[in-house]
């Protein structure tokens, strides 16, 4: 799995954890929707840290919470 997969798999798991949408979250990280929706539809394909710690903070989750799945452990070179 690359990088950009393993980070929306987990995106999307955190919203179903939290019975909550990418919109909700983002906004209450500080952060523009369209950032993580870019991600999501393939526009940007490098994620940014900052991206991720706004999106935990918004999930109010700590940034090991969210690389806390092994698939990160196995991740493929782009």
């Amino acid at each position: 799995m690359k990088l950009n997969d393993a980070i929306i798999r987990r995106i999307d798991e955190i919203c179903k954890e939290r019975n909550s949408n990418i919109c909700d979250i983002a906004l209450r990280g500080g952060m523009s929707p369209s950032a993580i929706y870019d991600l999501l539809k393939g526009r940007t394909k490098c994620s940014k840290v900052i991206t991720v710690k706004r999106f935990c903070e918004g999930a109010e989750i700590t940034l090991s919470q969210f690389f806390d799945r092994d698939y990160f452990n196995d991740i493929e070179e782009d």
